[in-house]
């Protein structure tokens, strides 16, 4: 099993550049794609976007508040069927901002999330901590029935080796103590962040500010993730991040399952 995120900041706009998205999907074959912000509804998305072949499948959540912003779509490759499909967790406020979307599967689940930002001068920290501690609540529910695969833009850097420059940053949004306490929380109850099984060293980001030629210094922040129920650890083949692959801020992610 290969599962793909990507945080794509406006999928039509990546669908349109050259090579596009569809054209990154069909070169990589994954079995499941998990898109952040994509910033559409079906009544704005390209229709090609739409009609994706051997990826008719595709699961979507938009945000019912702010027209296009946030929102996550998860494709499936033809013949791999989920069991049951979810885009509500049970709590209002999240679910009607289209950031989550669960796939279950005959052996676990895939969570796509797409994590509320703390905002410039932290306006939104209080709300990002409630966040965090909604979605844990929610994984360990899952958990109980099966093992949970995690995916996503967390919008956190976890630890120092996780962001170019952890001193200026402090108390920036993304970099917080809060907000690196939650993450680490999350691992606590059981959960693994899978690239770490496999690279311990930093200097590897999935975002860079389009500003300051940052992508081209290498100048960023590790904010997208898999995070895997430690069940999962024997199963675990690879944890890997795409930093070769264009198109937006972020980078691709790629977990692959025995």
């Amino acid at each position: 099993m290969k599962i793909i995120s990507w945080n794509v900041n406006g999928i039509n706009s990546i669908a349109g550049k050259d090579p596009g998205l569809i054209q990154f999907m069909y070169k990589e074959q994954a079995d499941v794609y998990c898109f952040q912000e994509v910033k559409v509804s079906e009544k704005t998305i390209r229709k090609e976007l739409l009609h994706i072949k051997g990826y008719e499948k595709y699961y979507w959540n938009s945000s019912e508040i702010k027209k296009g912003h946030a929102g996550v779509i998860t494709y499936v490759k033809n013949g791999l069927k989920p069991i049951n499909d979810y885009i509500n967790i049970g709590i209002n406020k999240i679910d009607r901002q289209g950031r989550v979307v669960t796939l279950e599967f005959d052996n676990y689940f895939v969570v796509n999330c797409y994590y509320t930002n703390a905002g410039r001068e932290l306006v939104n920290i209080d709300e990002k901590m409630q966040f965090d501690d909604d979605l844990l609540s929610y994984f360990d529910q899952l958990r109980k029935k099966k093992p949970v695969v995690i995916c996503g833009d967390f919008n956190v850097a976890h630890k120092e080796i996780d962001i170019a420059n952890p001193s200026a940053n402090r108390r920036n949004a993304g970099f917080t103590d809060e907000e690196r306490e939650k993450f680490t929380e999350l691992l606590e109850h059981g959960y693994i962040d899978s690239f770490r099984e496999f690279i311990k060293e930093g200097g590897h980001y999935t975002w860079w500010s389009y500003r300051t030629r940052a992508r081209e210094r290498n100048v960023g922040w590790r904010l997208d993730y898999f995070v895997i129920s430690k069940e999962l650890l024997p199963e675990l083949v690879d944890s890997s991040i795409l930093s070769e692959v264009y198109g937006s801020d972020h980078c691709p992610i790629r977990l692959v399952l025995q």
